[in-house]
């Protein structure tokens, strides 16, 4: 614990006691809606623990390697929260938590992150290596494409609609084997990561960021039954729709790794990393989370599919091209940034009156 600083050793004594009050409100009887603050902020507050140890370990590997570890792991309280959420029923609220963490992470995160990055540089603009975002962006147009073709096949009066789980649950296959073929040469690669970058050599010992990963992983766990818990009395006594639930207030509390570490990097200048944490979040969500959670929630009565509300289909779809159109020349302005933001804020106002 000594290489770590003294402004960080406090964070994580704050993130420690949020966790602990959390858990206390959840079987305390603490009124709903303090009991779902507290668990949304100590579940952010382990976001940032799971970032901070995986930049840790996987800076030993360079940038594609802990862009991939940390989106992957990054995710893991979006993964707990859904499960949770389907083992209680709310089924819209999971589905809409997994379309939502894409669409904040596509839109909302990536909008921010070009934004403080363009303006960190010297002439307005924000630069990275084209491969990334190309590479990433193909994934994430394919995925999503299948998304969407099933989610209308789903959605229509066809005979195919008649059988949702079983196409959904091929598909989930035909999506995690994309994802196979696209990931184990991108890391083989290094991402299209050019070593001219400076890169910041790890100060944590990797025995010290593998517990702190492993602490972050099992309390967040905890933390999400606790989120979800408290989920339904806040939704009745806010009075707001469990679409905007969903797909805004669990969304950026899940994903509160992206927004932070994303946007330091940014301001930092290390723009291939910071594009790559974004980036291969977004994919990793389309063509790896929802596959594996649909997957998953075979294990429970409620079954996640790929049956969505017309306007999340739209959504989708419209994000991936946007996505590939914004970041596809390897470089981004300010105003870029800010119509990715304001696509995000008009989809989660519509939400806001489902």
């Amino acid at each position: 614990m000594h290489a770590l600083t003294r402004g960080e050793r406090l964070i994580l004594g704050a993130i420690l006691a949020l966790t602990l009050l959390a858990g206390v409100a959840r079987y305390a009887g603490f009124p709903d809606l303090l009991a779902f603050g507290l668990a949304a902020v100590a579940l952010a507050g382990l976001a940032w623990v799971v970032s901070f140890s995986t930049e840790q370990v996987g800076e030993r590997f360079g940038p594609a390697v802990t862009g991939v570890m940390q989106s992957t792991l990054g995710n893991l309280p979006e993964l707990f929260v859904v499960v949770f959420a389907l083992q209680k029923g709310e089924v819209v609220v999971a589905q809409t938590s997994i379309v939502g963490s894409l669409l904040a992470n596509a839109l909302l995160v990536l909008g921010i992150v070009i934004v403080v990055g363009a303006r960190a540089s010297g002439n307005g603009l924000m630069e990275f290596h084209k491969r990334l975002p190309n590479d990433t962006a193909t994934l994430l147009l394919v995925t999503t494409f299948i998304i969407v073709i099933v989610a209308v096949a789903l959605s229509s009066h066809d005979p195919a609609a008649q059988h949702i789980q079983g196409i959904s649950t091929a598909a989930a296959i035909a999506l995690l084997i994309v994802y196979a073929t696209w990931v184990i040469p991108y890391l083989r690669s290094g991402g299209g990561h050019d070593p001219k970058e400076p890169a910041a050599a790890p100060r944590v010992p990797i025995v010290v960021a593998g517990t702190l990963l492993a602490i972050a992983g099992v309390a967040a766990a905890l933390t999400s039954d606790w989120f979800v818990t408290a989920l339904r009395p806040a939704i009745d006594q806010l009075g707001i729709s469990e679409a905007f639930a969903g797909l805004v207030i669990v969304a950026i509390a899940g994903n509160a790794v992206e927004n932070a570490v994303g946007i330091v990097l940014a301001r930092k200048g290390q723009n291939d990393l910071a594009i790559s944490v974004i980036k291969n979040s977004v994919a990793q969500i389309a063509a790896f989370l929802f596959p594996v959670l649909v997957l998953i929630s075979l294990l429970f009565a409620t079954h996640l599919t790929f049956l969505l509300a017309p306007v999340l289909v739209v959504a989708l779809g419209i994000s991936a091209l946007l996505v590939w159109q914004v970041t596809g020349d390897g470089e981004a302005a300010a105003f870029e940034g800010w119509a990715l933001i304001a696509v995000y804020v008009i989809i989660a106002v519509i939400a806001l009156y489902e």
